[in-house]
């Protein structure tokens, strides 16, 4: 009975929240779209938080170069959403001469695909790497594709260089172009609330996914891998192919967030996958609290939408000293200072698991277990 009465209250619980979190565009919109695209974008930043960690947070594997996914759906949608190919290969745009309209039930699961191939190949050449070593080379990884996106434009010319790709499609949904405003009626819902539904669907189906994985075999046999490699190896676990999968899974989310990147913004660029993103999105991760889904969300939601937010700071401190501090700078020192006091209050991150890191139970002796030690 008191199960059943914990199951309702968590079913409402979980059913306020959603319908909370799908009307809060519609309020926020009110005081202008802005805010609901600094929300939309705060998605996109959980769900490459979550990818994070899979690698870091459950399996211990320190990635510093989790952009590189980012970028990898990002460029694989532009590139098929856009006219660039069309332009550059004659016999492609003879083969689709109305273009190639990808659909989003098509989208997702290539762009997942590909991206943990590209996991999969970071992941084979490290797999006996761990700690500092481990994360100078997944950096020096984001910043190789980072290059490469800005130099493919010869000799054949597929990433178009530092102009990037322009001229994005963006999705589309049962006939329904989530680029232009819906008007249902008399009402109107602007293109940035639908794509903040689509974010929000893909995110609540990305936190399940990840906490199937948390308490599944799999789960357990990443945390025993992050708790102790030499021991979970000595207990039977296949730890290279377990490194694999990690390095695979989290690269999927990756890519899914760069390819609905790509449509929101109908523009992608090397600039846009620099190396400061990676490092945020580890930040979000330690920040929020490693291992721990709610404080992972939290940390992502955190980190993203503050620096926007602070924009509405940083001018009138601008103003205050005559324009002779650059706003942008003042925001990133605004961030910064945030960031150190909650680590300094805590450490363990904002949320952090209530499991991971508390000491063993010490065993109780059996009363008849000290007199014997006694006696001897």
């Amino acid at each position: 009975m008191f199960a059943q009465m914990s199951m309702k209250a968590k079913f409402t619980t979980f059913a306020v929240c959603a319908v909370l979190l799908l009307l809060l565009p519609l309020f926020a919109q009110q005081f202008g779209q802005g805010w609901v695209r600094i929300m939309a974008q705060a998605l996109l930043y959980v769900l490459l938080a979550l990818g994070l960690n899979i690698v870091v947070g459950y399996a211990g594997l320190l990635d510093l170069g989790f952009v590189a996914f980012y970028a990898v759906g990002a460029y694989m949608y532009a590139l098929l959403a856009s006219p660039h190919l069309f332009e550059t290969f004659p016999a492609i745009a003879a083969m689709f001469p109305n273009g190639l309209h990808t659909p989003i039930w098509i989208v997702i699961p290539l762009a997942a695909g590909l991206a943990a191939l590209a996991g999969v190949l970071l992941g084979t050449p490290v797999l006996k790497l761990r700690g500092d070593y481990l994360a100078i080379v997944t950096l020096g990884f984001g910043e190789i594709i980072r290059v490469f996106m800005l130099n493919l434009e010869h000799p054949v010319n597929i990433t178009n260089g530092p102009r990037g790709l322009d001229r994005i499609d963006s999705m589309t949904i049962a006939g329904v172009d989530l680029g232009k405003r819906l008007v249902i009626g008399d009402y109107t819902i602007p293109s940035v609330t639908m794509y903040y539904w689509l974010f929000l669907f893909l995110v609540i189906v990305s936190v399940v996914i990840c906490h199937r994985l948390e308490v599944s075999r799999i789960g357990r046999a990443w945390m025993a891998i992050r708790e102790d490699e030499i021991a979970a190896k000595a207990m039977g676990i296949n730890t290279r192919n377990l490194k694999l999968l990690a390095f695979g899974m989290g690269a999927t989310f990756g890519g899914v967030s760069g390819s609905m990147f790509a449509a929101f913004q109908g523009f992608v660029s090397p600039e846009s996958f620099s190396l400061m993103e990676s490092v945020m999105i580890v930040a979000m991760v330690v920040l929020g609290g490693m291992g721990h889904l709610p404080g992972v969300v939290l940390g992502a939601i955190l980190l993203s939408a503050l620096p926007e937010v602070l924009r509405y700071v940083a001018g009138p401190l601008q103003q205050m000293t005559g324009g002779r501090l650059d706003a942008a700078i003042l925001r990133q020192l605004l961030v910064a200072g945030a960031m150190i006091s909650i680590m300094l209050l805590r450490p363990r991150g904002l949320w952090p698991s209530p499991e991971h890191g508390k000491a063993a139970p010490q065993p109780v002796p059996s009363p008849g277990a000290g007199a014997t030690g006694s006696a001897a």
